[in-house]
């Protein structure tokens, strides 16, 4: 390992690949902070680039870095105008753009900042470490696991939850399910529930929905209460981290750039998973008074997506360099560039290539630092963005929400359905339903059918649950974690009685 990490450094900090890292932050982080672009687009179109550099080892380093770039930089548009582009981001959003309406937004930025340094590189600390080890182990999660993985996402929709309002919670993530249902099915290549529009043959896209349930209803919400002062009135007040703040989010960033990178080695979990599963956790460990604060400017629930997120894009490249397995739609466009570039990724690539698998790790290093120098002296300016006047606040906030959804899918049918479904999450914001639980639902309703259907293939039936012993141990958990918040619940209710009796 000592031998490699030489050969890598020496490799990353040859002026080329110091030059790649820092143009895939810039690329990355500017793309991340555009709604509705995202990684998937730019790296793609920077392929050829990347292609025609011959340099297989400066190649993957700048669009690594474009990656993980987008990654750090997405949360900015999520926490200053609560349109999260990047399905990594859609967590930070929930206490972000809270803060930032409450005038923290420049705190809001640098918690983003240091949290996704902290994630990234203590992420490329156990890639480092731990890589060829992950590669067995990410080979025993087959169908059945990921499915259970699936529904332990959707237990801790709890999480995302105000008081009393699980319920509602549970009704959204049906929804969710139900709409990740249009489109071609799992089983069958056929057209479901599209109503025959065939713009709909490939079902909804995740940026229309984020935008709908987000983006759109706070335009909506600011036209509707012009007396109520807002973001763009927030005046931007503070932008350090106090030295208590900096106590409380320590173990939060501890534990998820932990939590973060192992979702991440598994194929197919990634970012999103990743992100929402921290913010989860976070919370059914938070005491009571810190619970309340979750969903209303809490520093910890916006550090604990932040960290998850950039640990689980760096614990992405484990099956990706070391089994040559994509676990995302971005690091499959990274598998074909590497393939592009005649370089075979697998359990052989750290033997045969060491100079491409070591500089990608330690790029990562230089390059999370490249973020954190770039980033945090701009937080300032960026967070001037609040400054802007309502009335060219909104327009800027419909331009990038329609946009983003234009571009997402390349369609204007697209704009359609987020009108659509913007003003249905308006209403149902104004009854008070949160509205994550629908985008969870949406978001692993896909990869929950999927693998529930090849599950059901390999085993002819539901079988594969109790005759693999890790799915059962995962819908164990997802079982806890449904009943845990209701045993809470009851607790506390039966203790106030007992107060109660007692007075």
């Amino acid at each position: 390992m000592l031998e490699g990490l030489l050969i890598g450094l020496q490799t990353a900090l040859s002026f080329q690949n110091l030059a790649m890292v820092i143009a895939g932050c810039l690329i990355g982080t500017f793309i991340g902070m555009l709604p509705g672009l995202g990684p998937m687009s730019i790296i793609a179109i920077m392929i050829p680039i990347a292609i025609s550099m011959g340099d297989a080892s400066a190649a993957l380093i700048l669009l690594a870095g474009v990656y993980y770039g987008a990654i750090f930089g997405g949360s900015t548009s999520s926490i200053l105008l609560n349109a999260p582009g990047v399905a990594g981001t859609v967590a930070s959003s929930f206490d972000g753009y809270p803060m930032a309406r409450q005038g923290k937004a420049g705190k809001a930025l640098t918690i983003a900042a240091v949290s996704s340094f902290a994630g990234g590189t203590i992420g490329a600390i156990l890639l480092m470490v731990f890589a060829p080890m992950l590669s067995s182990v990410a080979l025993l999660f087959h169908s059945a696991e990921y499915f259970a993985l699936m529904v332990v996402g959707l237990s801790a929709i709890a999480a995302f939850a105000g008081t009393g309002q699980v319920a509602k919670a549970m009704i959204m993530t049906v929804f969710g399910l139900i709409m990740a249902t249009v489109g071609e099915g799992a089983l069958f290549n056929l057209p479901r529930f599209t109503g025959g529009v065939m713009d709909l043959q490939s079902g909804f896209g995740f940026i229309t929905l984020a935008m709908a349930m987000f983006a759109l209803p706070e335009a909506i919400f600011l036209v509707l209460k012009p007396k109520t002062k807002g973001s763009a009135e927030g005046e931007i007040r503070e932008l350090r981290i106090t030295p208590a703040e900096a106590h409380a989010i320590a173990p939060v960033i501890g534990r998820q750039s932990i939590q973060g990178f192992f979702i991440g080695v598994l194929p197919g979990a990634g970012a999103t998973i990743a992100s929402f599963l921290g913010y989860a956790v976070e919370r059914n460990l938070a005491t009571k008074e810190e619970q309340a604060e979750f969903g209303k400017g809490s520093i910890k629930g916006l550090a604990a997506p932040e960290t998850a997120n950039n640990a689980a894009c760096t614990g992405s490249f484990v099956p990706l360099l070391t089994l040559g397995i994509p676990g995302s739609g971005t690091t499959a466009i990274l598998l074909g560039a590497l393939i592009a570039l005649n370089v075979s990724p697998g359990p052989r690539l750290m033997i045969d290539e060491p100079q491409i698998f070591w500089a990608v790790i330690m790029s990562m290093f230089i390059g999370n630092l490249v973020l954190l120098i770039l980033n945090l002296p701009l937080i300032p300016y960026i967070a001037k963005v609040l400054s802007i006047p309502r009335n060219f606040l909104i327009p800027f906030i419909l331009f990038f929400t329609l946009m983003g959804a234009y571009i997402g899918q390349n369609n204007a049918t697209e704009l359609l359905i987020l009108v659509g479904f913007g003003v249905c999450a308006t209403a149902l914001k104004f009854a008070d339903y949160p509205l994550a639980p629908l985008l969870i639902g949406f978001i692993l309703g896909g990869m929950l059918e999927n693998n529930f259907s090849r599950s059901m293939q390999l085993y002819d039936g539901v079988a594969f649950i109790w005759e693999r012993p890790m799915t059962l141990g995962l819908l164990v958990i997802a079982a806890i974690l449904i009943l845990l918040p209701s045993y809470r619940a009851r607790r506390a209710r039966h203790r106030a009685d007992g107060v109660a009796d007692g007075d």
